[in-house]
C-alpha cells in the first residue's frame, strides 16, 4: 500500500477539479481521479477510506495521488502508450494503400465502383504478399492515412476552352471594379413549395431538431435576384416563370435602380435566355438603355464563379432547406420576406480571396 500523500489545493485547482466532476461529458475515469484528490485534500480522510467510498484499491488511490503532486491535472491524464506493434510491414501497408485508391473493378469485382472495408480487406489478404488481416487493421491503415475509399465527392470539370480567360475577367471585376460602374450578378433560382406532413419539432438539450422527411408538393416558384458586389444589396423578382420576357422584366428593373452609374457590368451564365438569340433582345435591350450594360458570362459548369450563387447558399439555408409551405404564395412571401430583411440589416458585401489564374504569356520568335 503507498503511502498517505499530503494534498493541498487551491481554490482554483479544486474548482476546476469539481468542473470535472459536474460536466456531464466528462469522461468517468478523470471524474473517478478528479474526485480521488478531491477527497486527498479533506483532513484526515486516509487512502483506505478513499478506496473504499469509490470502490477501487488503495494502490489506486496513491497512485493518482502522486501523478497529481508530480503535474496537477494534466497528471491525471492518461499518458502515451505506443499500443501493439503493428503486424503489417512498412510495404505491406504501401500496397494495402495502393489498393485503396484502385478501382474494385480492376480487382476483379465489377458490381460496386466503390470500396466497402470489408471487400478491401478480402483483397488485400489476398493480392497482398504474407498478409491476413482483419477489417480493423486495415480500417487502421486508412485511417491513419485520411484515406476514404467508401466516400466520394461529385466533380464536374468545365471543358470550356477559354476557363481562365472568363474566370479571369470576371475575379478582375471583383478585385478592381471600374470607377462610377456597377457590378451586379445575377441568376436564376427555382424554388419548390414543399409542407411537411408534420410540424418540425424544436432542438432540446441532448438532441438535435427533427424534420419530417415526406412532404406535400405545391408547385414551384422562380427566383430571379441580382448581387451587388458593391454593398450586398439583392434586388429580386419571384414569379411562377423565368422565361426571356421575365428576365427583361427584371432587368428593366436593375436599368432604374442603377440610374446614376456610367456602366452597369451584369455577371451570368451560358443559360439561353441570357443570349441574344435569334430576336437579339439583348443587344435591343441595351440600345433602350444607351449600351450601359455590358454583360460577362461565367465559363461553362463555372457557377461557383458568380457571386449571386453564395447568396442563394444562404437563402437556402436559411429559408428552404427546413420550411414548410404550404402554398407557393406563402413560399414567395417568405423568401421576399427574407430578401427585404437581408437589405435592411444584414447584406453585405462577400469578401471574395480568389484572385484568378495565373495567365501564361506567349513569347513570339523575333
Amino acid at each position: 500500500m503507498r503511502n498517505r500523500q499530503e494534498i493541498v489545493l487551491f481554490t482554483e485547482e479544486r474548482a476546476e477539479l469539481e468542473k470535472i466532476v459536474r460536466a456531464p461529458r466528462s469522461e468517468q475515469r478523470m471524474v473517478l481521479r478528479a474526485n480521488i484528490i478531491l477527497l486527498s485534500s479533506e483532513y484526515g480522510v486516509k487512502n483506505k477510506d478513499i478506496a473504499r467510498s469509490l470502490g477501487i484499491s488503495a494502490r489506486v488511490v496513491g497512485k493518482w495521488q502522486q501523478r497529481y503532486l508530480a503535474k496537477g491535472i494534466d497528471g491525471l491524464k492518461d499518458e502515451f502508450r505506443s499500443g501493439r506493434p503493428s503486424k503489417l510491414t512498412v510495404i505491406q501497408r504501401a500496397e494495402i494503400i495502393a489498393i485503396a485508391c484502385d478501382f474494385p473493378r480492376n480487382y476483379g469485382i465489377d458490381t460496386y465502383d466503390t470500396w466497402t472495408i470489408e471487400e478491401l480487406t478480402k483483397v488485400a489478404n489476398r493480392e497482398v504478399e504474407g498478409v491476413n488481416t482483419s477489417t480493423s487493421s486495415v480500417y487502421r491503415t486508412l485511417n491513419k492515412n485520411e484515406l476514404k475509399p467508401h466516400k466520394t465527392q461529385a466533380w464536374l470539370h468545365s471543358k470550356d476552352p477559354e476557363f481562365k480567360e472568363k474566370t479571369n475577367e470576371i475575379v478582375d471585376l471583383y478585385i478592381n471594379p471600374p470607377e462610377g460602374c456597377a457590378v451586379v450578378c445575377v441568376d436564376e433560382k427555382p424554388m419548390q413549395a414543399t409542407e411537411h406532413k408534420n410540424e418540425m419539432k424544436p432542438a432540446v438539450p441532448g438532441n438535435a431538431a427533427k424534420v419530417e422527411y415526406e412532404y406535400i408538393r405545391h408547385g414551384t416558384q422562380a427566383l430571379i435576384a441580382g448581387f451587388d458586389i458593391e454593398n450586398g444589396h439583392v434586388t429580386a423578382q419571384c414569379g411562377d416563370t423565368r422565361k426571356s420576357t421575365d428576365l427583361i422584366d427584371f432587368m428593366e428593373g436593375i436599368a432604374a435602380a442603377y440610374t446614376g452609374y456610367d456602366k452597369i457590368h451584369i455577371v451570368w451564365d451560358n443559360l439561353n435566355i441570357h443570349h441574344d438569340g435569334p430576336d437579339e433582345r439583348w443587344i435591343e435591350f441595351n440600345q433602350r438603355h444607351e449600351n450601359k450594360f455590358v454583360f460577362h458570362y461565367t465559363p461553362l459548369h463555372a457557377s461557383w464563379v458568380n457571386q449571386v450563387e453564395v447568396f442563394f447558399s444562404i437563402l437556402q439555408r436559411r429559408v428552404l432547406k427546413y420550411g414548410s409551405f404550404k402554398t407557393k404564395e406563402e413560399l414567395k412571401a417568405k423568401v421576399m420576406k427574407f430578401i427585404k430583411l437581408w437589405n435592411k440589416v444584414e447584406g453585405h458585401a462577400f469578401n471574395w480571396t480568389f484572385q484568378g489564374y495565373p495567365m501564361q504569356s506567349v513569347k513570339k520568335e523575333a
